[in-house]
């Protein structure tokens, strides 16, 4: 099945698009069910429970403010997490559902969090009941999130996306339907997306859009470097990026440069992004937000070190990038999965490699062929890694694994640029046993907080 580079590159609040932004959607998609069915002005009270990996580390990851956010109608493209929705509801014991009506919500109380119950379909499950002032259930909901910020509800859960496939020129379910269709039409991957994508909305529109995602992924480096302090969840880590930042200016400054300074600007700029999701900043999903450091700090290595190598003028560079990159994640999501409590962290941090390693070599003027063989190698390295985010908190080890994932795309990007594209593996292979290996890994390191680091970690 096709999916959008609209609904794959998704605009929110960090930490967490599982966790917070699906979440937060969800919500305010049960909140219009109420008015559309005509409960809503009979909503005295509303319980929400939280299933499974969700449950686990929902206080870690957001999940609590991001329900708020929600039932208060507000999106999650456009919320300011600056102001304090949140800290309001906790001391006044208010909820203004879909800001047009006052109820009494006890966040306590009214969240529920079922942390030995693990529902069938996902493991982000939420279930969203309203009662009216005799405390009659008017409306109840189960709704799965299932990776990136997209949303299922139960009865939606087997298409894993809740809609129709979209009517597009080119659907394609695998990578090998994918390059023959390439091949047919002698089209690169990006124009087979862009040809979709133009199908579904003006061209205007989509390149508007790529535009404006890049310049967030972009932005959220800078911000990154500029912020100082220690990061809130109690695990006292503090920033680094802008100290990496001034040591790296200062050796440049002082010509103190090795052959390997590429290497450090891009664990930068990862640490950048992935500080700034952990704080709650506005991110850019690719594919999610605990992932979402690598792509930015590739295409910015694209543009600083590598933009001059290509035939490509660097704005075109930047859209072969991200269209043949959702390309890639389509294939994830119609495959596997990129969510870390479904298959662990190689369908985050690892699918991220896959498709930066994939635009990067696009970008470059690499052929199909070859785009496929950069997919194939990141996501064959990421291959068995675990989601054990410490304390349920999107920074350790999240953050330095943003970085080592960006540098391992553009070694991936490297050694395919290298080749002919003739590989043993094929991308469709890798993709079938990443999520075999996510379906066979225990439960305790796929975003639970239950294994591996989580309960290991020992402070110094």
């Amino acid at each position: 099945m096709y999916y959008s580079l609209f609904e794959i590159f998704s605009i929110g609040v960090g930490p967490s698009s599982s966790h917070t932004v699906g979440p937060m959607r969800a919500a305010k998609r049960y909140l219009d069910n109420l008015k559309e069915k005509g409960f809503f002005p009979e909503v005295s009270r509303i319980e929400v429970t939280l299933y499974g990996s969700l449950a686990l580390t929902g206080f870690g990851h957001g999940t609590v403010k991001a329900i708020v956010y929600g039932l208060m109608g507000l999106e999650a493209e456009a919320v300011d997490p600056e102001k304090p929705y949140v800290v309001a509801v906790e001391r006044d014991g208010i909820l203004h559902l879909g800001q047009e009506r006052a109820i009494k919500f006890n966040l306590p109380q009214d969240i529920i969090f079922a942390k030995e119950t693990f529902l069938p379909e996902h493991s982000n499950g939420m279930k969203f009941s309203a009662f009216d002032c005799t405390n009659k259930e008017l409306l109840s909901e189960i709704y799965f999130s299932i990776g990136g910020g997209t949303i299922a509800r139960q009865d939606e859960i087997g298409q894993r996306i809740g809609r129709a496939p979209y009517n597009v020129p080119y659907q394609f379910d695998s990578c090998r339907e994918l390059l023959e269709i390439a091949d047919k039409h002698n089209l690169s991957i990006s124009e087979i997306v862009m040809q979709n994508e133009v199908s579904l909305r003006p061209e205007t529109e989509v390149i508007s859009y790529i535009q404006k995602i890049h310049d967030i992924m972009q932005n959220s480096i800078d911000r990154g470097i500029r912020a100082k302090g220690e990061l809130a969840g109690g695990l006292g880590i503090k920033r680094r990026a802008g100290e990496i930042f001034n040591n790296l200016q200062d050796r440049f400054e002082r010509n103190d440069m090795d052959s390997l300074m590429i290497v450090d600007w891009l664990n930068l700029w990862g640490f950048a992004v992935a500080e700034e999701n952990a704080s709650g900043g506005q991110i850019v999903t690719a594919p999610t937000m605990g992932s979402a450091g690598i792509m930015p700090s590739v295409i910015r290595y694209y543009e600083r070190f590598a933009s001059h190598k290509s035939t490509l003028s660097e704005k075109d560079g930047i859209i072969r990038f991200l269209t043949t990159a959702s390309a890639i994640c389509s294939l994830y999501r119609t495959n596997a999965s990129i969510s870390g409590a479904e298959v662990g962290c190689q369908g985050e941090v690892g699918v991220a490699c896959s498709m930066s390693a994939a635009g990067l070599v696009a970008a470059m003027g690499g052929a199909n062929s070859q785009i496929e063989n950069a997919a194939e190698i990141a996501m064959e390295h990421n291959l068995g890694l675990t989601c054990d985010p410490v304390g349920g908190l999107v920074q350790v080890p999240c953050i330095e694994r943003n970085a080592m994932g960006a540098v391992k795309a553009v070694n991936a990007a490297r050694l395919a640029m290298r080749g002919e594209g003739k590989h043993l593996v094929s991308l469709d292979s890798v993709i079938k046993t990443m999520y075999a290996t996510g379906v066979d890994m225990s439960s305790r390191y796929k975003e639970t907080s239950l294994g591996g680091l989580a309960v290991n970690i020992t402070n110094c």
